[in-house]
């Protein structure tokens, strides 16, 4: 499968590599869209999951990295939540 790279550009100004293992999260994500705490968190929920189950289909077993990468996603999220306006940018996708 085409595994990917997204960074992501936190509230706090700190960008950080998260890791797909398919390019379902360019049907999800633009690059240099901000997007609300919120709506950023529902978002990786819904590629992540879909990119863990595409990985179940094609080896049957879902992809624990995805879910990994998702839980550090809303670990990271939680720590924004009392921010107004909290937002995170998609700042490009690589490999």
């Amino acid at each position: 499968m085409p595994e990917m790279h997204f960074h992501v550009r936190w509230p706090d100004e700190r960008v950080e590599a998260c890791y797909s293992p398919s390019l379902v999260i360019k049907d999800h994500f633009v690059a240099g869209t901000t997007y609300a705490l919120d709506d950023f968190r529902e978002r990786s929920r819904i590629a992540l999951t879909i990119a863990a189950e595409r990985v179940r289909e094609k080896y049957g077993f879902l992809c624990s990295r995805a879910l990994g990468q998702l839980a550090r996603i809303e670990a990271t999220a939680a720590q924004f939540e009392t921010t107004p306006g909290a937002s995170v940018t998609i700042v490009s996708f690589g490999d």
